[in-house]
């Protein structure tokens, strides 16, 4: 029968320096100083991301930039050439019509515009004007070679430059497209002859006239 020794118990193994946590310590600290280790690599890898991105995006919004700018570049030629064409067209249309104008014109200074030919000759002149032909060329307006053809000559006393005198045929334009020039009679100063303001000072008396006592 084995007796057991009073006040003895049993206590577990402590390593001899009394020290059981430090290992435990030591663990914690070194996982500590791994993580910042570890966690500063998927930053730079998310920096590296990022500045990727932005310089694809930045390559992106200059490309959509460029195309914008020849969209609009290629509307605006496109607008420009359909009004150019659309122009050609129609004076190209009226151009046609001159003809029956002048018939019209010539009638009507003969008194010969009556009737229904008179509805149907306003008619065709209203729709001429709604397209944009306007009629342009009258008697003593300057002669300007851009717009008038001159078919006649003369020369004027009463005028001080190269005159239109008479309108042989209207000139017809569209916007600032000339159609047909108008085609005109000029009148031109005579030759040597003084012009009149100086003439006018020629014939009125001067002061030391009035003013002279008449001899005798």
């Amino acid at each position: 029968m084995s007796e057991e020794t009073p006040g003895f118990e049993e206590k577990p193994d402590v390593p001899v320096d009394g020290t059981p946590d430090e290992p435990k310590a030591a663990d914690s600290a070194t996982e500590e100083a791994a993580a910042p280790a570890g966690d500063s690599a998927p930053d730079v890898a998310l920096l590296a991301q990022l500045d990727q991105a932005r310089t694809a995006l930045g390559e992106r919004t200059t490309d959509l930039q460029r195309l914008q700018a020849e969209y609009q570049n290629y509307r605006r030629r496109v607008e420009r050439d359909r009004i150019t064409v659309k122009e050609i067209a129609v004076a190209s249309l009226l151009s046609e019509l001159l003809p029956t104008l002048d018939d019209i014109g010539r009638a009507r200074e003969h008194g010969e515009l009556v009737g229904g030919f008179k509805s149907v000759a306003e008619s065709l002149e209203t729709v001429a004007a709604k397209m944009g032909l306007q009629q342009f060329g009258k008697e003593g307006e300057p002669f300007d070679p851009t717009i008038h053809e001159a078919l006649m000559h003369s020369y004027a006393p009463d005028v001080t430059e190269t005159t239109c005198v008479a309108i042989l045929q209207p000139g017809y334009r569209i916007g600032e497209r000339t159609i047909r020039p108008a085609r005109v009679a000029v009148a031109e100063p005579q030759p040597g002859a003084a012009p009149k303001s100086e003439s006018a000072e020629a014939d009125t008396p001067s002061d030391k006239d009035t003013d002279a006592p008449d001899k005798g």
